[in-house]
Formats: structure tokens, C-alpha cells, sequence
């Protein structure tokens, strides 16, 4: 297939174009921002140049988006613009090119206000039944770029699948007080215990969606990395939840001990990869322990494919909310 990807300039993107030559499929990538990935650049809010880019295409992998780090620097209106209108001038276009499905990469700060309970309820369990809460226009409009795929897919029978991502990004915590406390490598391992996604498990995640999308129709999915932990330990994470990770990890403490690392003290949700395990086929490669098992060996603890993309420095900044999916 030839696949046009939307956001190739960025992680995603490029991780996407990079990977596609080997599964046999042709990757065209459309960005605001020149990269080597990008074979097109210009907006995805110009209608006519999305069009165009749908000539001699059979798929579409939408991850154009302006993220969570541009609160600090677009208006409401911006992403409005770009999540909501920008989205819909792919669809009609993809309608309109007969493209066989469309596969958009969501966030699960689309969950928003749910993400996280009161301060005596247990951790919450994050599944694609969770009503989504969204708490800024990030996440309203991410929300409202799902429910345009859903109807164009019911008024046009074009597939779309929706990926509900976990956080990839390389970049620091947004939160000072996380940086402060812990070394960055120790943060993202932790993190793959119930937030976090390698960006390699993000790709082939994608590939699957593409692959799944025609008998599918429309479908939302949480993907991130494998949990170890169960609807059983929700109480127990809010209050203790280093003891948990140890239960359900043996042998943890003796290699964090090792690294000089520590248990987050408090885990307040957990994302949960059943659905798109199990639908999806999709079987993600680093979890907790495998990246453990690097950084013991003295291997940075994500895909080779991460670390080849690298970050892209869309956290220039100092006290402001900066974090992407």
C-alpha cells in the first residue's frame, strides 16, 4: 500500500516512514515542518493541498496534531483550526479519494478529568469504556477528531480506526517536582508500568490498525505498554504502590537498588492494552521489565527505533505545561 502520514516531521511520523519500507508498504509524508520523512510540506487545514496528497493513496495514518505543549503558545482557535477542521479536511478527502481506512493517532488525554480519582479512591483502571472528561482544548478537540471519524465512517462507510496513545515522548517530565526527584531514564521505565508507550510498540500498533481497519469499521483503542498490575491492585497503588510493583515484579528492587532508582511511591492510573492486544493481534515488545533489563545492562531502555528518532524539541519550555501524548 502507499500510505500517506500526516505529522511525519514529528516522533510518530518519522518513526512511521522509517519503518514502513520494510513491511512493503510506500510511505508519503505531509508536515508544516521540512524533514527528511517529509515529502510534502504544508497544513493540514489546507483543504486543497490535502487533497492532493490523497492522489495514488490507500491508506491514511493521521497524526498531524498540534499537541499539549502548544497550550502555551496557539489560541483555541489554533486547535480548533487544526485538530478539529484539519481532521475533517482528511476524511472528506480520503471519502472523496476512496481511500480503503484512515487510522488516527488520539491521545489518552482525551480521558481528562478521569485520568484521575479523589484523593482516598483507588487508582483508576483505563479502559476504552472510560468516559472521556477532557480537561483543556487539547483534549476537546482530540475528542471531537474522534467523533468525526466515527460519523464519517457511519455516513460513508469509510473505516477508521482510533489509536488512544500513551506518552512516547523523549523529552523531560512536565512536572518539576517529578524532575527533581527522579533521573529521566527512571521516570520512563516507571512509567511503562501504566502510562507509557516505546515508540516502536506506537508503530506497530499503527501497521496493525492499517492492516485491521477494513473488517473493523470503527474502532478505539487504548495502546500503551503491557501492565503488570490488575484491577486487584487499584487500592493498594494509590497508597503503596512500590510494594505492588515489587509483588507483581519480582526481583525489581535488587536491579532499581542497582541503578540507584526508586518506586514511585503512588500511581494514581492505569492504561490498559487488553482490547488492542486481543482485536488488534498486537503483541508490544518493552514493558517494565524489559526495559529494566537494558538498563541493567547498561543499554538505554527503549526500542533502537526511539533512539534513532530522537526528540524534537517541542518542549522549549521552563514552567509551563509542555508535555506531548
Amino acid at each position: 500500500m502507499r500510505i500517506l502520514v500526516t505529522g511525519s516531521s514529528g516522533h510518530l511520523g518519522e518513526a512511521l516512514l522509517r519503518a514502513l519500507p520494510a513491511t512493503g508498504h510506500e510511505g508519503v509524508g505531509l508536515d508544516l515542518v521540512d524533514s527528511p520523512y517529509t515529502e510534502v510540506a504544508g497544513s493540514i487545514c489546507d483543504r486543497l493541498l490535502v487533497r492532493s496528497c490523497m492522489e495514488g493513496v490507500d491508506a491514511v495514518v493521521h497524526a498531524a496534531t498540534l499537541h499539549k505543549p502548544h497550550l502555551a503558545t496557539h489560541s483555541r482557535q489554533e486547535f480548533v483550526q487544526t485538530n478539529v477542521m484539519g481532521t475533517l479536511n482528511v476524511l472528506e478527502a480520503a471519502v472523496d479519494a476512496r481511500i480503503v481506512c484512515v487510522v488516527l493517532t488520539s491521545t489518552t488525554s482525551v480521558f481528562g478529568g478521569a485520568l484521575v480519582p479523589p484523593p482516598a479512591a483507588p487508582a483508576s483502571w483505563i479502559t476504552e469504556d472510560v468516559e472521556p472528561v477532557p480537561k483543556n482544548v487539547y483534549g476537546a478537540t482530540k475528542a471531537a477528531a474522534e467523533d468525526l471519524c466515527r460519523v464519517v465512517h457511519r455516513e460513508h462507510d469509510l473505516p477508521c480506526v482510533v489509536l488512544r496513545t500513551s506518552r512516547f515522548f523523549p523529552e523531560a517530565d512536565d512536572d518539576p517536582a517529578i524532575r527533581d526527584s527522579f533521573s529521566d531514564a527512571n521516570v520512563k521505565v516507571n512509567e511503562l508500568l501504566y502510562r507509557r508507550i516505546d515508540l516502536e510498540d506506537a508503530v506497530t500498533a499503527h501497521l496493525l490498525a492499517l492492516e485491521k481497519a477494513p473488517s473493523l469499521g470503527f474502532a478505539t483503542y487504548v495502546v500503551s505498554a503491557t501492565t503488570p498490575f490488575t484491577p486487584g491492585d487499584l487500592p493498594e497503588l494509590r497508597t503503596d504502590a512500590a510494594a505492588v510493583v515489587r509483588r507483581r515484579v519480582p526481583g525489581c528492587e535488587a536491579s532499581f537498588a542497582e541503578l540507584g532508582w526508586t518506586l514511585f511511591p503512588s500511581i494514581d492510573r492505569v492504561y490498559v492494552n487488553e482490547r488492542a492486544r486481543r482485536e488488534l493481534g498486537w503483541v508490544p515488545r518493552f514493558d517494565f521489565g524489559i526495559a529494566l533489563s537494558l538498563a541493567r545492562a547498561g543499554l538505554e531502555p527503549r526500542s533502537s527505533l526511539a533512539a534513532d528518532v530522537g526528540a524534537k524539541g517541542y518542549h522549549a519550555f521552563t514552567s509551563l505545561p509542555y508535555t506531548a501524548r
